[in-house]
């Protein structure tokens, strides 16, 4: 937009039709600026993750809020009132889908019958899905094979809602899912560098199976694929039983899971005699702070895989 003219230099005083002419043109103005500003599309999504789409996708078209922070846990997530209003004042709500926010599920599928609401693992194939019981696992953004796919169903639904910015999106999403298929063989490489035997991932719930599945690594987990599941003496035992068998030197905590019962159960097992240690904290269910380098998906991802790396890969086995 080209700046408004100002006639402060003007000697001659400005005539009535003149000034009319110069009102309506700042209204004028002043009036498509506000609809540049309005004609962003409001986006709310649940996770960081599914936000970090949305925005790298949509770009400069898109506002994007996430109801769901670092650290906050989506399976037992539960939406206040204000969320609520964020939901119904925006263009397209987002979200993970397959049970993750079990306890907003309500919510989007109600929603959904009169509004823009999509699941962003719609269109991933039952068959590339792990099943857990009845449900299928949720966390999908492990595997960035998988996420790729959610990330192109973001694309159709951004140019679906928005076809006058349809080749924008297309522009943006094509840098960033390349990159994402980059990182993925990235990890492969990464994983591969750990000794066979000790590619064991061990963590507080079982949010991992997709990467342990992608990337050739054996995951488990104190709790099931929801932190709402109970865990007993058994589990506990089991997992022992494995730290033992396998020579672990070290279990992870998650950003978005109290630690105490990886904590408990590293005191056990040393306890015992074995060594064993924490290797970290991954990011499972949430990003990090926004603005640190794990404040990004890819970040987050990077991290995940430098720790587990970092922790496994010089881990050498007992005599």
């Amino acid at each position: 937009m080209q700046p408004l003219m100002t006639y402060s230099t003007i000697s001659r005083p400005i005539n009535s039709s003149a000034s009319r002419a110069l009102k309506g043109l700042i209204g004028l103005s002043l009036l498509l600026l506000t609809f540049s500003v309005q004609a962003q599309l409001k986006i709310t999504t649940t996770t960081g993750m599914i936000a970090d789409l949305a925005q790298n996708i949509g770009g400069q078209y898109v506002e994007v809020t996430a109801l769901m922070g670092s650290g906050v846990d989506p399976h037992l997530y539960k939406a206040t009132q204000g969320d609520l209003r964020r939901l119904t004042k925006a263009d397209i709500v987002l979200y993970n889908g397959l049970h993750l926010e079990g306890k907003m599920q309500d919510i989007f599928e109600q929603m959904g019958r009169s509004r823009p609401v999509f699941a962003v693992s719609s269109l991933i194939p039952k068959a590339q899905l792990r099943q857990h019981g009845h449900f299928p696992d949720p966390h999908i953004w492990f595997d960035l094979s998988l996420w790729h796919q959610a990330g192109q169903r973001v694309l159709q639904i951004l140019q679906q809602q928005d076809p006058k910015n349809k080749q924008a999106y297309a522009d943006n999403a094509q840098p960033y899912l390349n990159e994402m298929l980059q990182l993925h063989e990235w990890i492969k490489d990464q994983v591969l560098s750990i000794p066979k035997s000790q590619r064991i991932l061990i963590t507080a719930h079982d949010a991992f199976g997709y990467f342990g599945q992608a990337y050739g690594m054996q995951v488990e987990g104190l709790q099931g694929i929801s932190t709402a599941s109970q865990f007993g003496l058994q589990d506990i035992k089991l997992l022992k039983d494995i730290i033992v068998k396998n020579q672990i030197k070290a279990l992870f905590v998650e950003s978005s899971v109290s630690p105490r019962f990886i904590q408990s159960l590293v005191a056990g097992v040393k306890a015992e005699g074995h060594d064993l240690s924490i290797g970290g904290e991954l990011y499972s269910d949430a990003m990090g702070q926004s603005g640190t380098p794990t404040g990004n998906y890819f970040g987050m991802v990077k991290h995940n895989v430098n720790t587990i790396v970092d922790a496994l890969k010089n881990a050498k086995p007992q005599p």
